[in-house]
């Protein structure tokens, strides 16, 4: 195939990222309307316990992966160290070799146990794709990529509230530059930063002492990744995320947490052909303009402009709304079962599925496995495996000195 046309296909591939049944919709009616962005792998959960409880975690306990979810928690979290590793084959009813490898962690330090630094690496391969010249002869074999790195910051604000900081490289690589090409392509590089904030408390219900935490991020704030050196700026996926989590004791050693978290992108939509009268000049003249105010719009105008650019208005705002119901059963907190549900409106990208798994921990090490059930049909999310490895660090010191 010629370069341009793999480049379409590897772009079709990222977009099934983020439209888990689309064609059934689209053809019923001209409706879908997902919001576009670029290196769409940033908006994959990681790890196996915020999966399996339908891609949530703004304000569950925290743990080696809050990187992702929201960094402000691990001001408060329990051990002074912690790392893990996940891995997740992608669209794997499609393809055998996409995947998603994610390495995090974070270490609490100072005095008075209140702040700590925390770092993730996220690897996603596209697999491997083979070129063609224009007589359809195979060339060569290439692996495009996307992949970031981060840092972040978090510290007690009070006993009760944190607040955090991330600062994101992302580079993405869906193609190759070849001097013998006519049609050649170049990776591209953007910056982007979280802030989040995290709330916790300790109500008393009956007679039982409950916690009760609200978390909020707004991850990826940051430049366009230009493709083609330039010539194909696409916005990062910037996101809104809210949650909250309420965990009750059922009996001794085993507590129950029920949550909630509602996301948004803040990325203005793209305007569409048929939202326009292309049957006249004045039409086609305020399509081709829209569209060029939405590629020029710079990324901190888009975030404002995202809750009031929809063509159906305040209603399709809503409908970029996407949703996560999930519950944890732990017992002893050494064993976890969990399960949730995650909601995206048919028009929007029409993600829709069960996330199921379970955990089990020592003092050293968590294994964590889920699993995901698409309740759409065609959805080339079906069926999603994730695993996650985490290792304790203060557990892993304990049985040092024990040893010793």
């Amino acid at each position: 195939m010629k370069i341009s046309t793999r480049i379409s296909i590897i772009t079709a591939l990222t977009l099934a990222l983020v439209a888990g049944s689309a064609a059934p919709v689209l053809a019923q009616k001209n409706e879908f309307n997902p919001v576009e962005t670029g290196v769409t792998s940033l908006s994959i959960a990681p790890d196996a316990r915020g999966a399996s409880m339908g891609d949530l975690g703004a304000a569950t306990d925290p743990d080696a992966n809050s990187q992702f979810w929201n960094p402000s928690k691990y001001a408060f979290a329990w051990s002074q160290a912690a790392v893990s590793l996940s891995y997740t084959p992608w669209l794997r009813k499609l393809v055998n070799d996409i995947f998603l490898a994610n390495l995090a962690g974070y270490w609490k330090f100072g005095g008075g146990d209140n702040q700590a630094i925390s770092a993730s690496l996220r690897y996603f391969s596209l697999g491997e794709v083979t070129t063609s010249d224009a007589a359809n002869t195979s060339t060569m074999s290439i692996n495009p990529y996307e992949m970031s790195f981060d840092v972040g910051y978090s510290r007690k604000l009070s006993e009760k509230f944190s607040m955090g900081v991330v600062f994101r490289y992302i580079y993405s690589d869906l193609g190759f530059s070849d001097s013998y090409a006519g049609d050649q392509t170049t990776g591209a590089s953007a910056f982007s930063a979280d802030i989040a904030g995290y709330y916790t408390t300790y109500p008393v219900i009956g007679r039982n002492e409950c916690q009760w935490s609200w978390g909020w991020n707004i991850s990826n704030i940051g430049t366009k990744v230009a493709y083609n050196n330039g010539e194909n700026p696409a916005f990062l996926p910037t996101n809104l995320r809210l949650g909250t989590t309420f965990m009750f004791p059922l009996a001794d050693y085993h507590t129950l947490a029920l949550s909630l978290d509602l996301n948004k992108l803040l990325v203005p939509t793209k305007p569409r052909e048929s939202d326009f009268d292309m049957n006249s000049v004045d039409g086609q003249r305020e399509y081709i303009d829209a569209l060029e105010d939405w590629k020029n719009m710079s990324p901190f105008t888009g975030i404002f402009k995202s809750f009031s650019d929809a063509p159906g208005g305040f209603k399709e705002e809503l409908r970029e709304i996407y949703m996560s119901l999930g519950a944890e059963y732990a017992y002893n907190n050494q064993f976890f079962l969990r399960a949730g549900y995650y909601y995206e409106n048919a028009n929007k990208g029409n993600r829709q599925y069960f996330g199921i798994g379970a955990g089990f921990s020592l003092n050293v090490v968590r294994l964590d496995a889920s699993y995901m059930l698409a309740t759409a049909q065609t959805s080339p999310l079906d069926q999603t495996l994730r695993f996650t490895l985490t290792f304790d660090m203060d557990g892993l010191r304990d049985l040092m000195g024990r040893r010793r």
